[in-house]
């Protein structure tokens, strides 16, 4: 009863994840503008002061290759040492497909990055969706579940991806539609990543 129950919920939310996702690229996709994303940036941006900055600029850096990647090997070498091998697999397919499918949507989508601030080098890819708002949420949430870790845990991911969301905005990165759409991608994939996987998911304790 309570798996089925799990079931439910994890279907639900993947529907959830998955309608607001598409509410943000139909428009994209239309070339319309959408409402929020403007004021938001403009007023994101109003808050702006030095150390702030400093701070976006390191919170950024959690989600990017340049960290991701090194803390993968760590935890792939930690797995093997531990005949986790399955841990390890699970990690990094569930990674690189994300990774995949977010760079796939990019190139389909090609919405344009808008005007980056604070002098920063423009970034190469397309803006939507934003893979910093999806990789990471995707790479720690499988962390959380192959560990069994708890709800704080699992509250600490929904924190770091809000924050991360938020530096790509604040540092002019990406629209906040392309940060919302990446949450929606991540909250479809760790839903269903438990069955994909055949992985039962964690229970809420």
């Amino acid at each position: 009863m309570v798996r089925r129950i799990q079931q439910w919920v994890r279907a639900a939310a993947a529907i959830c994840g998955l309608a607001l996702f598409g509410a943000m690229a139909i428009p994209v996709m239309r070339g319309d503008v959408i409402g929020f994303d403007l004021p938001v940036r403009a007023a994101v941006h109003g808050w702006a002061f030095p150390a702030l900055t400093a701070a976006m600029r390191v919170i950024t850096m959690v989600g990017s290759e340049y960290f991701l990647v090194p803390l993968a090997a760590i935890l792939v070498w930690h797995f093997e040492r531990c005949v986790r091998r399955r841990s390890a697999y699970e990690l990094v397919l569930g990674v690189l497909s994300a990774e995949a499918v977010g760079q796939l949507l990019k190139t389909v989508i090609h919405r344009p990055r808008p005007e980056v601030f604070f002098g920063l080098m423009p970034a190469e890819t397309y803006s939507f969706p934003s893979g910093h708002a999806f990789v990471p949420a995707v790479y720690f949430g499988i962390l959380v579940g192959i560990l069994a870790a708890g709800a704080r845990w699992r509250a600490a991911v929904v924190v770091m991806a809000a924050l991360l969301g938020f530096s790509r905005v604040y540092l002019g990165f990406h629209y906040p539609s392309d940060v919302v759409a990446g949450w929606g991608l991540a909250v479809v994939w760790l839903a269903l990543w438990p069955m994909v996987a055949g992985r039962r998911p964690v229970s809420p304790a």
